[in-house]
C-alpha cells in the first residue's frame, strides 16, 4: 500500500485525554463500533483510499445541564434517543435478564455514521437519534464540545472518550467524511488490510485499551464484504464519595421476578442523599464525587409495583420531571454488590424507531461513499458495583455491508431487594452515560 495516497489528510485531534490518575475504584468503560461493508462491487464517488492511521429536606435546584460551550440540544437528543432505544431493548428481552447500555457510546458511533448518510436515510436517522432540526455542522460541534466536557469533570473521576475509523485498504470513501470523523470527533484513522486475520486483532486491541480491558472483542470476524469500521469507546473511573464499609456487607434476600428470593451480599450505610419518593417508587442519587457532578441513579419499584409498572413511565419527559424532584435528606441504604455481562443486537429496536431503511438495500449513504447500509448493529456492556464504587464497559459495532417537601425530618429507607433500574448521569450536562435494569445481581 502506497502511504503516499493517504498524506493528504492527517490525525487531527481537538483534544487530547487529560493525564489523571487511573485509581484503584471504579472504572466505566463504553466502546461502540461502526462496521461498514460495500453493496455491490460499484467504486466509491472519489479515488481518494481511507486514510493510513439533618434538618428537615430542603429542594436543591438540579444542576445546570447548560454550562460554557455546551448544546443542551445534543444532550436532550442523546438522553431522548437512549430511553427509546432502551425501552425496545427491554419490550425483546427476557424480564429475568439483566440490562445495560450505554446510550452515549450508541448515539456517538450512530452520529459519525449518520455523517455518511444522505436522503431519506439521513431523515430516517436523524428521526431515530433525535436529531431534528439541527444542521450536520450544528450536531458535529455540539458532540465535540460534549466530549470536552464530560471528559475528567473532577479530580477523583475519570472518564475519557475515544473514537476511531477503521477502513479497508482496497476501499474508497469521500475524504470529507474521513475528515469529519477526525476534526469532530478526534477519530483515530487507520487504513487495514481486511483480508488478514490481525486486522480484526488491531481492531479489537483498540477498543481493549480505550475501555481498560474492560472489553477484549468487539469484531469476531471481518466478512468479506465489509469496508469500515467506526468506533467509540467510553471510559470512567472514580471513587463512591462516601464509600461503603466491606464490614458491614452481609447476605440478605434478594426478591426475583420469579417470586423466588436468593440470598446475596447486600451493602449497607447511613448519610445525607439525594432522594425522591412517590407512590411508585423510591430514588437515590449515590455521587461519585463530592460535588455530585457524576452521580450513580437507583430507581426501585415499590413492593406493590414492579419494573414492568415502571417502565410504562419511563421516558425523557418524566425523567426531566424527575431530576428536578430530588431533595437532600438523611436515610439508609442497602445495595446489592453485583457485576453482569450484556450482550444485544440492535438490529429490531433501530428499525422499530424507524431506521429500518440504513439497513436495506435502499440505505443511501452516498456521503461516505456509495452503496453503503447497516448490516448489524451489537452492543456489549459489563458493570459491576461493589464497596469501593462502579465498575463498567461498554462496546456497539455498528455493521455496514453489502445490500416533594416533608413537614419534619425524616430518616428514610431504601431497601434495594428486588429489581432495580439504575442510570449514571453527568449532573452538569444531563448527559445519561449508562443505564440498565439489575433483575438478578450477580456476585
Amino acid at each position: 500500500m502506497n502511504r503516499q495516497k493517504f498524506s493528504g489528510v492527517k490525525e487531527n485531534f481537538l483534544q487530547r485525554r487529560y493525564g489523571v490518575s487511573l485509581g484503584r475504584r471504579y472504572v466505566l468503560a463504553a466502546a461502540s463500533v461502526v462496521l461498514l461493508g460495500v453493496l455491490g462491487c460499484s467504486q466509491v464517488n472519489n479515488s481518494t483510499n481511507a486514510l493510513a492511521q439533618s434538618s428537615s429536606p430542603q429542594p436543591e435546584s438540579p444542576l445546570p445541564k447548560k454550562i460554557v460551550n455546551s448544546d443542551p440540544k445534543i444532550v436532550d437528543a442523546s438522553n431522548k434517543f437512549g430511553f427509546k432505544l432502551f425501552s425496545e431493548v427491554q419490550k425483546n428481552d427476557s424480564t429475568e435478564k439483566n440490562i445495560f447500555i450505554s446510550p452515549t457510546s450508541i448515539a456517538i458511533a450512530l452520529a459519525m455514521t449518520y455523517n455518511g448518510a444522505s436522503g431519506s436515510t439521513q431523515q430516517a436517522m436523524a428521526k431515530t437519534l433525535e436529531l431534528q432540526g439541527m444542521s450536520l455542522q450544528e450536531i458535529n460541534s455540539s458532540y465535540a464540545a460534549t466530549k470536552k466536557l464530560l471528559e475528567n469533570p473532577d479530580a477523583k473521576v475519570q472518564l475519557t472518550i475515544a473514537n476511531s475509523l477503521w477502513a479497508n485498504q482496497d476501499a474508497n470513501f469521500q475524504p470529507d467524511f474521513l475528515q469529519r470523523t477526525q476534526d469532530f470527533y478526534q477519530a483515530k484513522v487507520s487504513n487495514l488490510n481486511f483480508k488478514d486475520a490481525v486486522a480484526a486483532n488491531a481492531i479489537n486491541n483498540w477498543v481493549n485499551e480505550n475501555t481498560r480491558g474492560k472489553i477484549n472483542k468487539i469484531v469476531e470476524k471481518i466478512e468479506p464484504d465489509q469496508v469500515l469500521f467506526l468506533i467509540n469507546a467510553i471510559y470512567f473511573k472514580g471513587n463512591w464519595s462516601q464509600e461503603f464499609d466491606k464490614k458491614q456487607t452481609t447476605q440478605h434476600p434478594f426478591y426475583l421476578t420469579s417470586g423466588r428470593q436468593k440470598q446475596h451480599p447486600m451493602m449497607s450505610q447511613k448519610g445525607d442523599y439525594k432522594y425522591y419518593e412517590n407512590q411508585q417508587f423510591q430514588a437515590v442519587s449515590l455521587p461519585y464525587d463530592k460535588d455530585g457532578k457524576v452521580s450513580f441513579y437507583i430507581f426501585l419499584p415499590k413492593q406493590s409495583s414492579n419494573l414492568k409498572t415502571f417502565y410504562q413511565n419511563l421516558n425523557f419527559e418524566n425523567w426531566e420531571k424527575w431530576m428536578t424532584q430530588f431533595n437532600k435528606q438523611q436515610g439508609f441504604i442497602r445495595l446489592p454488590r453485583f457485576k453482569t455481562d450484556y450482550d444485544v443486537t440492535l438490529n429490531d429496536a433501530l428499525k422499530a424507531l424507524g431506521m429500518e431503511e440504513a439497513f436495506s438495500s435502499k440505505a443511501n449513504f452516498s456521503g461516505m461513499g456509495k452503496n453503503f447500509a447497516i448490516s448489524q448493529v451489537k452492543h456489549k456492556t459489563f458493570v459491576e458495583v461493589n464497596e469501593e464504587g462502579t465498575e463498567a464497559a461498554a462496546a456497539t459495532s455498528v455493521a455496514v455491508e453489502a445490500v416533594s417537601l416533608r413537614q419534619q425530618p425524616q430518616l428514610f429507607q431504601m431497601i434495594v431487594d428486588r429489581p432495580f433500574f439504575c442510570v449514571i448521569r453527568d449532573n452538569q450536562t444531563g448527559n445519561i452515560l449508562f443505564m440498565g435494569s439489575i433483575v438478578e445481581p450477580q456476585s
